[in-house]
């Protein structure tokens, strides 16, 4: 009898694809469970340091009935949600708001301009502020990121959120020598 027929079975019995076929399923299953590699996930993560960063965000145009109200409860609650780009991204501290003066260009008979405070009546509850903000964010080479993946540039636009207040504004400035 020889090892090898003329079928290509061995000993008669086994083919020689089976037992091919058989030696790989086996390779296989030795290495998912024995060699598994790389987890799916992983903690390479590059973790950099977080910094106090200072933010000044510009209000343009609050409309508030009530706007000692809403500075009172500015002072009270310390604290507000800060939504970029619909995403949430952490609280930040309130630590100013400073009121601008609402003015009008007025020509001056010399041909000069003034700017003189805004007549309108409709005026009154319309306020435009600079409100500084703390918190701690990642500061990278391309930017501030808060709450692990929402950047924030000079131009951004961010939302505030508190108990009884919801507006946009623009960033203006970021200070991360804080």
């Amino acid at each position: 009898m020889s090892i090898i027929d003329s079928k290509g079975r061995l000993f008669g019995k086994l083919s020689i694809l089976d037992l091919a076929a058989a030696a790989v399923i086996l390779l296989v299953f030795v290495g998912v469970f024995f060699f598994p590699g790389t987890p799916l996930t992983t903690n390479l993560v590059a973790q950099t340091k977080q910094k106090p960063v200072e933010v000044k965000v510009f209000v343009k145009g609050l409309n508030v009935a009530d706007f000692d109200g809403l500075v009172a409860e500015f002072k009270r609650e310390k604290k507000a949600d800060i939504v970029i780009r619909n995403q949430p991204a952490g609280k930040v501290e309130i630590v100013n708001t400073e009121t601008l003066p609402r003015t009008t260009p007025v020509p001056q008979p010399d041909g000069s301009v003034k700017a003189l405070p805004d007549p309108r009546p409709e005026i009154i509850i319309t306020r435009d502020l600079i409100m500084t903000l703390n918190s701690n964010a990642e500061v990278t080479d391309s930017g501030v990121v808060l709450d692990g993946s929402k950047k924030i540039k000079i131009g951004s636009s961010i939302q505030l959120q508190g108990d009884l207040y919801d507006f946009s504004g623009t960033v203006v400035s970021i200070n991360t020598n804080s």
